[in-house]
């Protein structure tokens, strides 16, 4: 045990090392340059030898421990088989009386081995896990623009005006265009937000220049439950992230500093759902309360029709070139930067396949291989009674087919977890992900793992077609 665990993390330490970075590094070269440039980490050579060991050698040692508590008399025979003992199915009677012998035989052989059977579950849901989570990383950054830009914000431009400068000229230039389809008047600021000892800077705030002009632009649903928000007169409507970021919750108040050097205290009326960025929304009477009742709008939210880059280039070019507008920005910009981070993981949704593949692979085929090893005098004997050679594959490998369906269901719920946790470890200080995984995704698993049984299903019909019988039934002479 000790030989082969050391000798399976050599190996293991150098194929890491020489194919999943230089697999990675190659694939990633399509989007960045990089040079193939790989150390060896010894910290973690170590730490993986010395856990290959534990596994190795603790296996081995349960295993030893309690075979020599055995007398040696026992150990040269055969080991009587466990009682039998009736199964919940059994006691489903209208259920269990339909089943056929070979059935039955097989569900009871299931809790025969509860051992190979929980290895067998834990080895199929971990598989299915990792590919769950390959794609759910994909999935969910993805879910991230179309969330953000489509449930979200429905506006595809901001245009900034001068200050004191009316929003009449940036709609005379919009209105030229084909793309363009509506625009809202707004008021709007960077601050800075603090609370409870927390501060963000560089936060956006909007408010409406009248009470109902956001809605065809913002969608603002409550994150607890997921109900339309209504500006309120007075108070303040921010985001998730924000409100994190600030440890503060609904009824909580927090002071807004305007880069003009403006402040003020506002009660926390909601807090909404957004995914990009940090947003704080406020009725037009609340930020004349801010910024002095002098303030005048100087935001358009701009909705367009899609088009192309040259074409955003092209309506920039004419909006910049009016002395009363300083600024636009598109939000193409940021759903397309998502977009190539999601393109980007392609990569490492292919190396969890590939390591889902070994795992299950690896697990299925030993433990088929056990269980014929440790049942093959039942399997002759099943043979001499006249059983089809596919009547005794399937006699063992029912077991294997019942315990993968059960192992991919447990994967769902363990890749959903995974995938979860993956995701929160990875969120910014202005990006959340929300967890979305595709029925692609649970497809790809589900059909992986019924074609890696499968695999081994034939694997194992393919030795029991070589088995000799009557060598077999004398090997305990």
């Amino acid at each position: 045990a000790a030989l082969a665990g050391l000798l399976g993390g050599i190996i293991g330490v150098f194929a890491g090392n020489l194919s999943i970075p230089r697999i990675v590094l190659s694939l990633y070269k399509n989007y960045i340059p990089l040079q193939q440039v790989v150390s060896l980490q010894w910290p973690l050579i170590a730490l993986s030898l010395l856990l290959a060991l534990i596994a190795t050698l603790g296996a081995a040692a349960i295993v030893v421990r309690n075979e020599l508590t055995e007398k040696p008399a026992a150990l040269m025979r055969p080991r009587a088989p466990k009682s039998a003992k009736r199964i919940l199915l059994e006691r489903i009677t209208p259920l269990w009386s339909r089943l056929s012998f070979n059935q039955k035989v097989s569900y009871r052989n299931l809790f025969r081995y509860k051992s190979r059977l929980v290895m067998t579950i834990l080895g199929i849901a971990g598989g299915t896990a990792l590919i769950l989570t390959g794609f759910g990383i994909k999935d969910s950054i993805t879910a991230t623009g179309v969330q953000q830009y489509g449930d979200v914000i429905h506006y595809q431009a901001i245009v900034r005006l001068a200050d004191g400068k009316k929003p009449a000229a940036a709609r005379d230039i919009l209105a030229k265009s084909k793309a363009y389809r509506s625009a809202g008047t707004v008021s709007g600021a960077v601050a800075k937000l603090s609370a409870k000892g927390h501060s963000l800077s560089d936060v956006n705030l909007f408010a409406p220049a009248n009470g109902n002009d956001l809605e065809p632009y913002v969608s603002l649903r409550s994150t607890a439950s997921n109900r339309k928000l209504t500006l309120p007169r007075h108070g303040i409507v921010i985001t998730s992230k924000l409100a994190k970021a600030l440890n503060v919750t609904t009824g909580d108040t927090l002071k807004v500093a305007t880069t003009n050097g403006q402040s003020k205290r506002f009660t926390i009326k909601g807090i909404a759902k957004n995914y990009v960025g940090h947003f704080g929304y406020l009725s037009n009477t609340a930020y004349h309360q801010l910024a002095g009742n002098s303030a005048k709008p100087n935001t358009l939210l701009v909705r367009l029709q899609p088009q192309s880059s040259k074409q955003n280039d092209r309506l920039a070019k004419q909006l910049l070139n009016h002395h009363a507008i300083v600024g636009i920005s598109f939000t193409t910009t940021a759903k397309k930067t998502l977009s190539n981070m999601s393109g980007m993981l392609d990569p490492i949704v292919l190396i969890f396949i590939l390591l889902s593949a070994v795992l299950s692979f690896v697990v299925l085929y030993n433990l088929n291989n056990i269980n014929v090893s440790e049942r093959i005098r039942e399997l002759s004997t099943i043979k001499v009674l006249g059983f089809f050679d596919r009547e005794v594959t399937m006699y063992i490998s029912r077991e294997s087919i019942v315990l993968t369906v059960i192992g991919i269901v447990f994967g769902y719920l363990l890749g959903n977890l995974l995938t979860a946790y993956i995701l929160y470890q990875a969120e910014t200080e202005a990006v959340v992900f929300p967890l979305t995984i595709s029925i692609v995704g649970y497809l790809t698993a589900t059909l992986l793992m019924l074609a890696f049984t499968g695999v081994v299903t034939w694997l194992t019909h393919r030795r029991l077609q070589r088995v000799d019988m009557v060598e077999a039934l004398k090997s305990n002479e």
